[in-house]
């Protein structure tokens, strides 16, 4: 992984092997980040994406395998109880054209990974919502 800061914005390189949830929190927290949208598009042949549950709340887990193309990675980076906290979404494109995505849970890049991280000037934290039975933003 190698990344450089432009003004408000960190450009992201990811190499194969590198987790891209775990990546882009380690420079989170190397920046201090508290807010930014995040985007990306890449390869992963390693795949783990949730649909949450309405009634338990809880994200059921698809795991994909095998090469899969990322259209969009799409999300934001907000903080929870003082730490990083990353809420993204990602489509891929697999084997056959097979379009799978979904909350991300866990994605290993397979080829390389290119991600923006545009931050936004403040915080914006998350704490549990009953109403929504989820951590929302804390405004």
């Amino acid at each position: 992984m190698e990344y450089k800061v432009y003004g408000k914005t960190v450009a992201v390189r990811l190499d194969k092997g590198d987790e891209i949830m775990g990546s882009i929190l380690k420079i989170a927290e190397k920046l201090d980040i508290s807010a930014a949208n995040v985007t990306g598009i890449g390869a992963t042949d390693d795949l783990t994406v949730g649909v949450l549950d309405l009634d338990t709340r809880v994200y059921e887990p698809y795991t994909f395998t095998g090469n899969h193309e990322i259209n969009a990675l799409v999300g934001n980076l907000t903080e929870k109880d003082g730490k990083p906290y990353l809420h993204l979404h990602i489509t891929c494109t697999g084997k056959g054209n097979k379009v799978v995505g979904g909350h991300l849970i866990k994605a290993v890049v397979s080829v390389t990974g290119e991600i923006f991280i545009n931050v936004l000037n403040g915080d914006i934290s998350r704490k549990f919502s009953d109403a929504a039975g989820i951590n929302t933003w804390d405004f």
